[in-house]
Parts: structure tokens; C-alpha cells; sequence
């Protein structure tokens, strides 16, 4: 088997793209090829020689179109005109085997036309950190893209300290972004917005060519996809970090990893990105950013929706993540089913853990194996809080008492959905610190235990417990 590319979004010309190919660093060697995705996408065959070609882009495949894209955005609330692949490079688009499209993209591949005062590379660092965190989200059921590769080489770049240029490949369903349509709609290139959004229903919203306005159900379905995906993220305790437009996917997707963070103490005030002074993307924040961005997105679809479309639109962005987000939490309170004052039940809950500070992950998995009747003193986590829990805790069990699921069963259920292992921020700092000291053996042992958030993984008790000290409150920076 072989790589089977259909660039269909090179096809779309000059206006979308600039064709360029990557330019490699020297002396690269792989750090990490994800397994799971070499054989779907048809590369099986080939030989390690030729996938570090590949993923370093010494090598482009018969059939690629690489290219750069143009796009635009809101960040951090100011809209910048144009942007772009300012150090990815689009490799093509493959159909894995399963006919599924889906891009190649090779992060870190050296200056573009968009690459403004950037060297266009990436570094080792903020490549691990992607890797590891798509891999998380994914195997947590998350909608996001994929890393396939990580490679590095000996090309110095300066960051705060010298560091390694490095490539990612990443592996997705689209790179066009909110900030794509931004792009074209500001700069009053009206025609090249209907081809881009013609071109997006096609490809990844067929059912919107049944509707009497396409361009109102893109904006709808986007919407809904958008506002899932985030509930997904504050269900799971997770924190983009820098939610510009041209960080948000059209498909839908966990996009664009920079300074993210997954919550471990509860805090809904939580702040991954060191940058962000204002909180703009505070953890809390995030369901109302997502409005913001998908109302953007509406504005920038204006030339071809009809009255009424964009604030239908954002109603429907409001609703779905307010159900879905609901869903997610009785899910992992062990609820079969809603009844009214479950939203409290789960609201009072998340106050409680607020202010004693206790871990969300270790306290939904650990009430995963929790029996009506035993009181929080079950519960090691809370120990030392556990008289604070007491009111909550007969009102959980009088709630558990009207199911007609069998604990069994309600144990089973609840660990399918309350992880037992995260990708905390240390964890992802000492792989990085040992793979930058040429040791990637830390590396291949996250991700593998990634692979399995909800199994119990005996031999690998110590990562699913709560960070050290020197671990605790870690602030990621933007810079990569």
C-alpha cells in the first residue's frame, strides 16, 4: 500500500494558497511514530528510511500537493487581516483505508509567505506537547485532530533558550479554520467565500446541499459541532488555552495545541496560558468563547445567509452546549437518567470541590466505585474535607436510590466515562525534559498509557496521582 492523495483543496487556487515545499532541517531522526495511524492511512510498506524522509520533509510522495494556506482571525479579541501557515506546510490529502480524506500537515517545515518575523520551525517541546495531548483527547473520546510523527534534528532555533527545530505531522479531517472564512469575507472577496464555503459542505457537511439556504445550515451544523466539543472540554476538565478564531476548527475539532492544560485541582477560574493576563481563556471562560467565536464566524458568513440565520444559529450553539454539557455530568454522576435538581446536584458538587481544592479527575473516578450508603469517608481524596461532603452525599445517595440500574452495573458505567489517567502538565514537562536529553523512552511510555485512560493500569498507579509540588500550577507559554 502507498499513500492514495486527492488534493482537493489545492484545487480551490491561488487565492486559497501559496504552493510550497517543505524546507527540511538537517540531520533529522524520528522520536515517536504513532502505530495506530500507519496502517489506515497506507503506510505499512514503507521502510523507516522512507517515513523520516516523509515526516521530515526530505521526501515529498508522488501525488502531493504541498501548499500553505491563508487564513485570518480574532486574537485575543483583535482581528488580525491576514495570517496563515506561518510554519505548516498542507503535504496533501490522503484517503486512509477506510476512503475517509483527511490532510497531512507538517508542522515545524520552515518559513512561508505567512511566516511574517518567524524562522517558520517548530521545537521539540511544543511537539511532544501536541503529540501527547491529541493523543489524550482523542483516546478520552473528544473530538481532535492526531499527531502521526514527531521528528527533531540538530538545527538550532532560538525561543527563550536555543532549542531544536523539530517537525509534527499532523493528521486531520480539515485545517480550514473560523478565521478562513474571516479571511475572505473582511478582504470582500465574496466569490472566493462561497467557493471556500461550497467547498466545506461538500467535503464535510454534504446534508447542508438539502437545505433551502446550505450556507445557513454550515453555520448551523458548526454550531452544534463547536458547542459539543467544548462541553466535551469542560466535562473533562480540559483548557485550550488560546481560543482564537484561527485556533478553531471547522469540523469541529480540538485544534492548534499551545498552552493548554487539563484542570487537576478544580478551579473554574483555571489559567493554562501564562500569556493570557486578562483570564480571556480561562477555563470558565471557554463555553462563552466558543459563542463568541462561532458569532465571528456568523458575521463573517453574513454575504451569504439570510436574515435571522446567525442569531438562530448562536440560540442553537447556547442550547446544544448547555443539554450536552448536562449529559456529559449525570453521565459521570452514574445517572441513567435526568430528573429535575440534577443540574444542582452536579453544580453544588463542582462548588464543593472548588473549595477544598480537591482534584476533578481523582474525585470522579474515585466516586466511580462508590456504594449508596457509605458516606464521603469513602473516598480517600476527600479525607480531610469529608464532613464538608456530608449534606451532598445524602443527597447523591437518595438520588442513587431512585435508579433501577444495579451498582454493578453504575460502577461499570461510570468508569467508561470518569478517566483514570490525564495528561497532567508534569507529566508532559519531564517526557519533554528527557526526550530533550535524547532519552524518549518517558515519551513512548505516556502515550502508551494514554491509549487506556479508563483502565485501571496496576503496574502504572504513580501517573494517575496528583502532581508534586514543583508540578502543581504549571503555566504554558505560547512560544513554540
Amino acid at each position: 500500500m502507498t499513500l492514495i492523495f486527492d488534493n482537493r483543496y489545492a484545487e480551490l487556487g491561488e487565492r486559497f494558497s501559496v504552493a510550497l515545499a517543505p524546507d527540511p532541517p538537517p540531520n533529522p531522526e524520528i522520536v515517536i511514530i504513532n502505530d495506530a495511524l500507519i496502517k489506515p492511512l497506507g503506510l505499512n510498506d514503507y521502510s523507516k528510511e522512507e517515513l523520516l524522509a516523509l515526516f521530515s520533509g526530505n521526501s515529498i510522495p508522488d501525488g502531493a500537493s504541498p501548499l500553505a494556506m491563508v487564513y485570518a482571525g480574532h486574537q485575543f479579541g483583535g482581528y488580525s487581516p491576514q495570517l496563515g501557515d506561518g510554519r505548516g506546510i498542507l503535504i496533501g490529502q490522503v484517503e486512509d483505508i477506510k476512503k475517509n480524506l483527511l490532510d497531512l500537515h507538517l508542522k515545524g517545515a520552515g518559513k512561508t509567505p505567512f511566516s511574517r518575523m518567524g524562522d517558520g520551525r517548530a521545537v521539540l517541546r511544543s511537539c511532544i506537547r501536541e503529540f501527547l495531548a491529541s493523543e489524550a483527547l482523542y483516546h478520552l473520546g473528544i473530538p481532535t485532530t492526531r499527531a502521526l510523527s514527531i521528528t527533531t534534528s540538530d538545527e538550532p532555533v532560538r525561543r527563550e533558550t536555543i532549542e531544536n527545530a523539530s517537525l509534527l505531522m499532523r493528521v486531520c479531517e480539515s485545517h480550514i479554520r473560523f478565521g478562513s472564512f474571516e479571511y475572505f469575507s473582511y478582504t470582500e472577496q465574496h466569490n472566493e467565500l462561497r467557493q471556500l464555503c461550497d467547498y466545506t459542505i461538500e467535503n464535510h457537511y454534504p446534508e447542508a446541499k438539502k437545505s433551502r439556504n446550505p450556507y445557513d445550515a454550515l453555520l448551523m451544523a458548526v454550531c452544534y459541532k463547536t458547542a459539543k466539543l467544548i462541553a466535551y472540554w469542560q466535562a473533562f476538565g480540559f483548557a485550550h488555552g488560546v481560543m482564537n478564531t484561527d485556533n478553531m476548527s471547522i469540523t469541529g475539532q480540538t485544534f492548534d495545541y499551545g498552552p493548554y492544560g487539563f484542570m487537576e485541582r478544580y478551579d473554574p477560574y483555571y489559567i493554562c496560558n501564562h500569556s493570557d493576563d486578562q483570564g480571556r481563556y480561562a477555563f470558565n471562560r471557554q463555553p462563552a468563547i466558543g459563542h463568541w467565536n462561532c458569532q465571528a464566524l456568523a458575521q463573517a458568513l453574513a454575504p451569504l445567509n439570510t436574515a435571522g440565520a446567525a442569531k438562530d444559529a448562536l440560540h442553537h450553539y447556547q442550547d446544544t452546549f448547555l443539554t450536552f454539557y448536562h449529559t456529559l455530568m449525570i453521565k459521570k454522576l452514574g445517572l441513567s437518567s435526568s430528573i429535575d435538581n440534577d443540574k444542582d446536584l452536579y453544580e453544588d458538587l463542582l462548588d464543593l470541590l472548588e473549595g477544598h481544592r480537591i482534584d476533578y479527575t481523582i474525585f470522579f473516578r474515585s466516586l466511580s466505585h462508590y456504594s449508596v450508603g457509605d458516606g464521603p469517608s469513602a473516598l480517600s481524596c476527600i479525607e480531610n474535607c469529608a464532613d464538608a461532603f456530608v449534606p451532598w452525599f445524602d443527597r447523591y445517595n437518595e438520588r442513587l436510590r431512585s435508579e433501577s440500574q444495579t451498582e454493578s452495573n453504575r460502577h461499570k458505567a461510570m468508569c467508561a466515562v470518569n478517566p483514570k489517567f490525564i495528561l497532567r502538565n508534569y507529566l508532559a514537562q519531564v517526557a519533554i525534559q528527557n526526550s530533550e536529553a535524547g532519552d524518549h523512552s518517558e515519551l513512548h511510555n505516556v502515550h502508551d498509557i494514554l491509549k487506556a485512560p479508563y483502565d485501571e493500569q496496576p503496574d502504572h498507579e504513580r501517573y494517575a496521582k496528583e502532581a508534586p509540588d514543583w508540578g502543581r500550577n504549571l503555566q504554558i507559554s505560547c512560544s513554540s
